[in-house]
């Protein structure tokens, strides 16, 4: 479903990625791992159109990611990929059910839709009570789980997510990890996960490692 081909990524004279080819099937759970600055975070961006690489191919769903024009790029972002990182990029002025909503809202769907969609989620996140709180109402572990159920609002074909249980205490990551597999078996949800977490990414269906800019 989500495949990347001879990807390279080069900072100033600092070769990152050297060539990276991958692939990744529909519900499957994939994390990569690697020592900090070999390029996993790097990968994930350019996974999901935030970085564009040097050269190669990204296709998702037999659609081909690279070269498209800047707004094509955002709407297919927007409708096909779902953000999670380590710290929850929640807006602090809205509450757990707005934060949500927003993407749907960019999709240009109702918000009688989108509050139904995101009341869905907040059941499944077990946050239904925690709909009206703003973010600094709640847990690390709670603001996280807002901010995949907002990764989810509009059904994306994947969710990057980038050391998602990097912030949490060791209980809400145990929860996290737990609620990652829920997703997978619940929504038939992909994931490509960063973690320098060992129990995360050796519960993932494959582990990549990321060496001298190559998996």
């Amino acid at each position: 479903m989500l495949k990347a081909e001879n990807i390279t990524k080069k900072f100033g004279n600092i070769q990152v990625l050297n060539g990276i080819s991958m692939q990744v099937s529909k519900g499957e759970i994939i994390s990569i791992v690697g020592a900090s600055g070999a390029g996993k975070s790097t990968l994930l961006q350019i996974l999901g159109t935030i970085e564009k690489p040097d050269s190669g191919i990204i296709t998702l769903n037999d659609k081909s990611l690279v070269g498209l024009k800047d707004k094509e790029l955002s709407a297919t972002r927007n409708k096909m990929i779902g953000f999670v990182f380590q710290f929850h990029h929640l807006l602090p002025e809205f509450t757990a059910l707005e934060n949500i909503c927003i993407p749907a809202f960019i999709a240009g769907k109702s918000k009688s839709s989108a509050e139904e969609k995101a009341k869905e989620l907040l059941g499944l996140m077990n946050l239904t009570n925690r709909s009206t709180h703003k973010p600094n109402e709640m847990s690390g572990g709670e603001q996280q789980r807002v901010a995949i159920a907002r990764a989810l609002i509009n059904n994306p074909a994947v969710i990057l997510a980038d050391e998602p249980s990097g912030n949490l205490d060791s209980e809400a990551s145990d929860a996290l990890h737990k609620l990652i597999f829920t997703l997978r078996e619940e929504l038939k949800q992909t994931f490509v996960i960063v973690t320098h977490n060992k129990e995360l990414a050796n519960m993932a269906d494959r582990k990549l490692e990321i060496i001298d800019g190559r998996i």
